[in-house]
């Protein structure tokens, strides 16, 4: 995915924050939502026959992982957003997980002399396979890519990427509705490693809980892992003994017992990613869902509808996409309006994420 997160949670790891803006684009016309070409670049379009890009008479996804398609994280959810809308359509996925970097070239040839009408690759790293799109095996063939800044457009690719500033701002604006309620005034953000990305977000969730309350306290520990749940708990404590009232556990396998402990002082708590509103061992406050597998579903809707053009590069914005978004679990209509003004305000440039962030988040 774009926008990913190299932190994963219980259910969904996610992918790497990415604040890069998009340079030297022009705007494009041939599918719905913020799709831009590079410059100097020419758009394929939307491919003829499209899903059936091939013409057998079948459509046929093929989907490359760099990790366990089966860990119930990041790799996983990506795989599952296609099986289920696949199902739904009478479509067939092919998936093959755990392919070496070294492999992901001669991986998507085999992909597409399967005659797929699609090859996605669930996460940037196997960008080596990109030039597969261009050879006459894959000549009648979509692709899909994540990207995270670091993957050039080419005609016969769609890029798929995202802005973690507006998720994550946004978060930290949805905890301060819930804050405000409350009288709270202070609230942790807790992750795992010191990096640029969860610095980055670190400075967004605070700049979005000071855009509500502005003598918030917003303390950001780093426990050093991702998925290591002594230590996250550690952190967590530390931060309740503070007198910390919301956390925000932005980190993989050690989310749920982060949460856990959060929930014994009924702290306020958000999602770093995906849909955990139904979970009520931990439970989740806030959704902030920016899951790899969602944006990769909505794709699919417009590849479907003949309308995923190649040549472009999607950037799935909140408040004008269906994802990223965030939502509160009780589902509070007035909070909940809120939140979804704010996010159109993103939409529409009214309010500028990474201007509020260097205002506020420092």
């Amino acid at each position: 995915m774009n926008h990913r997160r190299a932190v994963r949670l219980a259910g969904a790891a996610i992918a790497c924050a990415t604040l890069l803006p998009l340079a030297g684009c022009a705007s494009n016309d041939a599918t719905a939502g913020n799709n831009t070409t590079a410059s100097g670049g020419a758009a394929t379009g939307v491919l003829p026959g499209e899903p059936d890009v091939n013409g057998d008479g079948k459509v046929v996804i093929g989907v490359l992982s760099p990790g366990d398609i089966n860990d119930n994280g990041y790799y996983q959810s990506f795989v599952d957003g296609a099986d289920a809308f696949a199902k739904s359509k009478g479509w067939t996925v092919i998936k093959r997980g755990s392919v070496p970097v070294s492999e992901a070239l001669s991986a998507a040839r085999a992909l597409c002399q399967q005659k797929v009408d699609m090859v996605a690759l669930g996460a940037s790293e196997l960008k080596d396979a990109i030039p597969a799109s261009e050879e006459a095996v894959c000549a009648k063939t979509a692709w899909y890519v994540p990207t995270s800044g670091n993957i050039q457009q080419t005609p016969k690719i769609m890029l798929s990427t995202d802005k973690a500033d507006q998720s994550i701002l946004t978060a930290g604006y949805a905890a301060g509705v819930m804050m405000k309620e409350r009288g709270a005034t202070k609230a942790a953000f807790v992750t795992g490693m010191e990096a640029d990305f969860t610095l980055a977000a670190a400075r967004a969730f605070k700049a979005g809980v000071r855009s509500v309350v502005p003598n918030a306290t917003v303390t950001t520990t780093y426990a050093g892992d991702q998925n290591d749940a002594a230590k996250a708990k550690e952190a967590v404590q530390a931060q309740m003994d503070q007198g910390a009232q919301v956390v925000y556990p932005y980190l993989g396998g050690s989310t749920d017992a982060a949460t856990a402990l959060a929930n014994t002082k009924n702290l306020i708590t958000l999602t770093p990613g995906t849909d955990r509103c139904a979970s009520t061992s931990p439970k989740f406050d806030i959704s902030v869902l920016f899951s790899p597998g969602d944006y990769f579903t909505e794709a699919l809707k417009q590849f479907a509808d003949g309308k995923l053009a190649m040549g472009v590069e999607k950037v799935w914005t909140i408040g004008k996409d269906p994802y990223p978004t965030v939502k509160f679990c009780d589902g509070n209509a007035e909070r909940q309006k809120q939140v979804t003004a704010y996010m159109q305000d993103i939409a529409s440039g009214k309010i500028d994420a990474a201007a509020e962030v260097k205002r506020l988040g420092g």
